[in-house]
């Protein structure tokens, strides 16, 4: 064969060798199925039994499991709460009101339905139908009326007829106005008002000059002189609305931000004695001898309605923060109203050191402020110009202060240095009523013995337990309203919290808190409905004080305090770098295949190009 054909069928050959562009060999591929090991059966019963056995086990184990995950939530009554909230909210509290009218010797009057039903109509006129203020009678009351005269004993029976007055008991009494004290005792012993809970406001025509009407520290009032049956009406009525239900304010109930009681019930009373220089005068008091005088009647006759406690303590260098001046008329220092919102000096008054206040308690501060040697005697001034007759003032919610001017000071002569004295019995008495006034102030109710409406100017006997059973009454009333509105809006937001996080962890703790705290408010609705105003004032505190606690438990706060930001922020941020994990891993796995696909293509070029050159080199031999 000459050597030019020979070179050109190696070209031939060379050039119908395979590129990187023919698609790969799949001989390799049909050779991994070996016609030998291939299965020529379909799968028997083994493999069903193996799957249903591993299936079976998983449906076991998928309670336990859930069981290991699940969140505990103690069942909570959603429908009670919204029920009780929606009530409370919608529904103002009344309770049942029992009065009793007696008209001592009037002997021209018979018609006993027609006095009843015009002291209803003046009661009315008194009474905000539309809205009455929760925690008073609204029209829910009901009047019982006697004519007791020298010729006719007429009754009026009203309610459940309950301390109904009997004729003739007024007989030996003809000096009435003259021992206020001794007739009103003998009008309890009579009345018993504290058990039948009815209000008696007794008119007695005697001819005198002038009406006088007197108020008593129980449950019934009384009218002297010679007034027309008209006017004994309307006196009447406002008694027994403005004083009796009200109080003696104009509103009809106290303002629930101005309730000097915490949220679990408790009221903790600090007493402290300022020595504003030791280096002048140091004062020290029995406390003993107050809490006997003051304290002791007060939370017995306070304990319906506030758990209290009591504290003393006697601080030195303890000056004021405000400034007086010397006033030579009044011959003293003189510090006015304006002067009132600086003179607790916080950064010296360390007042706050109750282990007893501890949580939600409520601290009432009563501090008696001795002033040093330059700036004595102290006087406070009032709005009007003149001095204040108790020399002592009260801030809404925090307690009251009385600056006492030591004999020292007032006869100007000096003392012994560094001398320990001894504020005088007589002198605790004083600063014992006046805290008496400032505490009722605090309660919302009067601190002076006079009451002036639009139809009488009535005095109030003074009780020696500091309030009287009428004003204990107005206050149960009042705390009672206000503990079950707190009680149902408390619960309310606890059954909405719960409901808008369905992960929330609810405690078998915070179930029965919540459970009590509804079984304690129906039981003061029931005790509403019965007109007992102590009991009700009892039941509605544990009720408030349960929800209060259900609410704040700690395993609560934990996770309504878990700010969503934060969780946010956390847990965008994981994410996000999973992410960015996750798509650098893809990246870089991609990269990696198609470098590995590019080394494989060339790979291939070089063993064609070796092939050839191999080809090439046999047929050039």
């Amino acid at each position: 064969m000459p050597e030019g054909a020979s070179r050109d069928s190696a070209m031939a050959e060379i050039s119908e060798a395979p590129t990187s562009s023919d698609p790969p060999n799949t001989k390799s591929e049909e050779e991994d199925f070996d016609p030998k090991t291939m299965r020529k059966t379909k799968p028997g019963l083994k493999r069903l039994f193996l799957t249903l056995t591993v299936f079976i086990s998983f449906l076991i184990a998928l309670p336990f499991l859930l069981k290991s995950i699940e969140i505990y939530r103690a069942p909570l009554p959603f429908e009670d709460i919204d029920l009780l909230s929606t009530e409370m909210e919608k529904n103002h509290l009344l309770f049942p009101c029992q009065f009793q009218a007696v008209f001592v010797n009037f002997n021209d009057i018979t018609a006993v339905n027609e006095l009843g039903l015009l002291i209803d109509s003046h009661m009315q006129k008194l009474t905000s139908e539309n809205n009455p203020p929760c925690g008073t009678c609204g029209n829910n009351v009901t009047v019982a009326v006697t004519i007791d005269s020298n010729s006719n004993c007429i009754h009026r029976e009203s309610g459940n007829g309950y301390g109904r007055w009997q004729c003739g008991m007024l007989n030996g009494f003809d000096k009435v106005n003259d021992h206020d004290e001794d007739f009103d005792e003998y009008l309890e012993s009579v009345l018993d008002s504290k058990n039948k809970k009815v209000y008696t406001v007794v008119v007695m025509n005697r001819k005198q000059e002038g009406v006088r009407i007197v108020v008593g520290k129980y449950r019934h009032a009384w009218i002297v002189g010679n007034d027309s049956v008209e006017k004994a009406v309307e006196k009447m009525a406002e008694i027994f609305i403005k004083v009796f239900v009200n109080g003696g304010k104009e509103e009809g109930s106290i303002r629930g931000e101005f309730m000097p009681v915490g949220a679990d019930g408790k009221v903790v009373l600090s007493f402290s004695l300022l020595n504003s220089d030791p280096h002048d005068w140091v004062y020290d008091w029995d406390f003993k001898e107050l809490d006997e005088i003051l304290l002791a009647p007060v939370v017995d006759a306070l304990r319906p309605v506030a758990d209290i406690s009591v504290e003393s303590q006697v601080l030195y260098h303890t000056p004021k923060s405000s400034y007086s001046y010397w006033d030579g008329t009044q011959g003293s220092y003189i510090f006015s109203t304006k002067d009132l919102p600086f003179f607790v000096n916080s950064n010296e008054w360390h007042l706050d050191t109750s282990t007893a206040a501890g949580g939600r308690s409520k601290v009432l501060h009563f501090v008696l402020y001795v002033p040093s040697a330059k700036e004595c005697p102290l006087k406070l001034q009032l709005p009007n110009g003149e001095i204040s007759m108790t020399n002592g003032f009260i801030s809404p919610m925090w307690g009251g202060i009385i600056v006492w001017n030591p004999l020292a000071c007032v006869e100007n002569f000096q003392m012994q240095h560094l001398s320990r004295h001894k504020i005088s019995s007589e002198d605790l008495k004083m600063i014992s009523e006046v805290f008496m006034g400032q505490l009722r102030q605090l309660f919302g109710l009067k601190s002076e013995s006079l009451y002036v409406g639009g139809f009488t100017t009535s005095v109030l006997l003074t009780s020696d337990k500091g309030f009287a059973e009428w004003e204990l009454d107005v206050l149960s009333r009042h705390h009672t309203c206000f503990n079950l509105l707190q009680c149902g809006t408390t619960l309310g937001s606890l059954s909405r919290l719960v409901q808008s996080l369905p992960r929330m962890i609810i405690m078998d703790e915070i179930g029965k808190q919540v459970k009590y705290s509804l079984e304690a408010a129906k039981l003061s609705l029931g005790n509403v409905s019965l007109g007992y105003s102590d009991a009700s004032a009892v039941s509605s505190r544990k009720a408030r004080a349960l929800a209060e606690d259900a609410f704040y438990h700690p395993s609560m706060m934990s996770v309504s305090y878990y700010s969503f930001e934060h969780c946010f922020a956390v847990y965008s941020s994981l994410e996000n770098g999973k992410d960015i994990k996750w798509k650098t891993e893809s990246t870089l796995h991609g990269r990696s295949r198609s470098k590995l696909s590019s080394i494989r293509v060339e790979a291939q070029k070089l063993v064609s190009m070796d092939n050839a050159k191999v080809v090439g080199k046999a047929c050039e031999a």
